[in-house]
């Protein structure tokens, strides 16, 4: 009698080929699974990236406004019998920093703070060399706000100037960095090493600061120069570096620049 032919060994080999298939099936899905989640997770993340990269680029752009409001508490209008000027408080003991012209003559110095407060002032220190003055109040307000004091000044910075000008009090004006090492002979004032700057500066902007696009005083405004001796503005502004008038002399003198 012939033997029966045993017929498990291709049932186990159709079994076997039906697992594995269904292994490479599960891997298959499995794969796409991943990569169709993998591209959902960095098409979501490409927009986020983006508005991180917008949020970023507005915090870093900081506008005329902005720096008007972080110095403007720190200018005082300063009035005497001839002159309206501008000046800035540098320390917290209250120091202004403002044009010696404005102040060398007078017989009283009135300050009015940006809250309002008012205050008579002596002149502590002037220096003829580079046309500045640094004046004690006899009174400050509740709340003293210093300025930052900044660097140096490069050709082509942004700089906005406030002061003053023809009375408007607390006017800001904007423009660049014009030239650097400028001198200067003009009535009473001889000086050099000045800022030349754009931003508009009239009679009154005297003493006020200029200030750089990080909100910080790089000079004190000092002159500006007219054609044809016409007293309104002509695009040239002048102002001492500050550091030059925090390193004034201290003495008196009898030289100043002009408005």
């Amino acid at each position: 009698m012939d033997p029966v032919p045993d017929t498990r060994a291709p049932r186990r080999r159709a079994l076997l080929w039906s697992a594995i298939g269904v292994v490479a099936l599960v891997a298959v899905v499995a794969v796409s699974a991943f990569t169709a989640r993998w591209a959902s997770a960095s098409a979501a993340a490409e927009p986020t990236a983006s508005a991180t990269a917008s949020a970023s680029a507005q915090a870093d752009s900081v506008t005329t406004q902005d720096i008007y409001e972080t110095v403007a508490p720190s200018v005082v209008v300063l009035e005497t019998s001839t002159a309206t000027g501008a000046g800035v408080v540098v320390n917290e003991d209250g120091s202004i920093l403002t044009a010696l012209s404005l102040v060398e003559d007078a017989d009283e110095i009135t300050l009015t703070f940006y809250d309002g407060t008012t205050a008579s002032a002596s002149i502590a220190d002037a220096d003829t060399e580079s046309g500045t003055a640094t004046l004690t109040p006899d009174a400050l307000p509740s709340v003293l706000v210093p300025a930052t004091i900044g660097g140096s000044a490069s050709i082509g910075d942004s700089v906005i100037a406030i002061g003053n000008p023809l009375g408007l009090e607390w006017s800001v004006s904007s423009g660049v960095v014009s030239g650097l090492d400028r001198d200067v002979d003009i009535a009473d004032l001889t000086a050099s090493g000045l800022i030349q700057f754009d931003a508009a500066v009239n009679p009154g902007s005297a003493g006020g600061p200029l200030v750089n696009e990080d909100g910080q005083v790089v000079g004190i405004v000092v002159a500006l120069l007219t054609a044809d001796d016409d007293e309104g503005f002509s695009g040239i502004g002048l102002a001492v570096p500050v550091g030059t008038a925090l390193a004034g002399d201290g003495g008196e003198g009898d030289g100043g620049p002009q408005q």
